[in-house]
C-alpha cells in the first residue's frame, strides 16, 4: 500500500535509534507496516542494518477492535515471524494507556491524524505515567497546532524536527520531540523551522500556509468566541 504525503514524511523521519515504536491511532496500519517493509530491507539510508539489526518492535494500537482483529491477519499474513522481519504485536487500548513500562529500552510514540486538543490529552496521560521513561513524540496534528505547541513548551520537550507538509490542499504540521530536552533545541509556538524553504515550491507551500493559518485565526477573533489575539500577533511575526 503507497503511503500518503503526509504518512510517508512520517515514516522517512523515523531512525534506528528505537527499540520501540508506536504506531497510535494506527486505522489500517499503513505507516506500521511501512516501517516493518523498512527494517526487513534494512535500507542503508535509515536502517543500517549493522546499526539496527532489527531491534526495534513496531507496535500497532487503536481503540477499534474490529479494525486491530483484521491488522492482526494481515500482518500474520503478511509479516509472519521470521530473522528477516522485525517483530510486532498489537494492542486494542487507548492511547493514554500505552504500557510503556512493561517494555524496556528507548520509545518513539507516533501519533497522527487526530487533533491536537485529543492528542495534549494523550501526551499529557503518556508523560505523567512514565516520566522516567525515554520516550519521543513523533505528532502531526489535523488541527489545534498553536495549543498542542504551547503544551509541548509547557512539557519542556526538546524540539528534534518540524516539517511542514502541504497534502491535498490541507497542511500538516509533522513535530518531532523529545522530553529529554538537553541534546535538542527550544520549541517555538508558531515553529520557526517550519518557514524555512529551499525551493520556490516550498516558499509557496510556506506563505499559502501562513496566509491561511492568519485568516483562521483572524475570523475566529472576529466572531469573538475566543481571544486569540495574541495567536495572530505571533503569526504575524513570521518572516518569509
Amino acid at each position: 500500500m503507497k503511503l500518503s504525503k503526509r504518512l510517508k514524511q512520517i515514516e522517512q523521519m523515523v531512525t534506528a535509534e528505537y527499540d520501540h515504536i508506536w504506531d497510535c491511532c494506527c486505522d489500517h496500519g499503513f505507516l506500521g507496516a511501512a516501517l516493518l517493509s523498512r527494517l526487513a530491507r534494512c535500507n542503508a539510508d535509515s536502517f543500517n542494518a549493522s546499526e539496527s539489526n532489527n531491534k526495534s518492535q513496531i507496535h500497532f494500537v487503536d481503540i477499534v477492535p474490529e479494525l486491530m482483529a483484521q491488522l492482526e491477519n494481515k500482518l500474520e499474513q503478511f509479516y509472519p515471524p521470521s530473522k528477516e522481519i522485525a517483530s510486532w504485536k498489537t494492542h486494542c487500548i487507548d492511547v493514554a494507556t500505552l504500557p510503556l513500562a512493561q517494555y524496556k529500552g528507548k520509545h518513539l510514540v507516533i501519533i497522527a491524524g487526530v487533533g491536537g486538543d485529543l492528542m495534549m490529552e494523550f501526551i499529557n496521560a503518556i508523560y505523567a505515567q512514565h516520566q522516567s521513561v525515554d520516550i519521543d513524540f513523533l505528532l502531526c496534528p489535523v488541527h489545534h497546532q498553536f495549543a498542542l505547541r504551547q503544551r509541548l513548551i509547557e512539557l519542556d520537550f526538546g524540539l528534534k524536527k518540524e516539517v511542514l507538509v502541504e497534502e491535498n490542499k490541507r497542511f500538516y504540521e509533522v513535530i518531532y520531540v523529545s522530553t529529554k530536552k538537553a541534546d535538542y533545541r527550544n520549541l517555538d509556538a508558531v515553529g520557526k523551522g517550519l518557514w524555512e524553504y529551499n525551493t520556490e515550491q516550498q516558499a509557496e507551500t510556506v506563505k499559502k500556509y501562513l496566509s491561511k493559518t492568519l485568516r483562521h485565526y483572524q475570523r475566529m477573533q472576529q466572531g469573538s468566541t475566543h481571544n486569540v489575539e495574541h495567536i495572530i500577533d505571533a503569526y504575524k511575526q513570521v518572516l518569509i
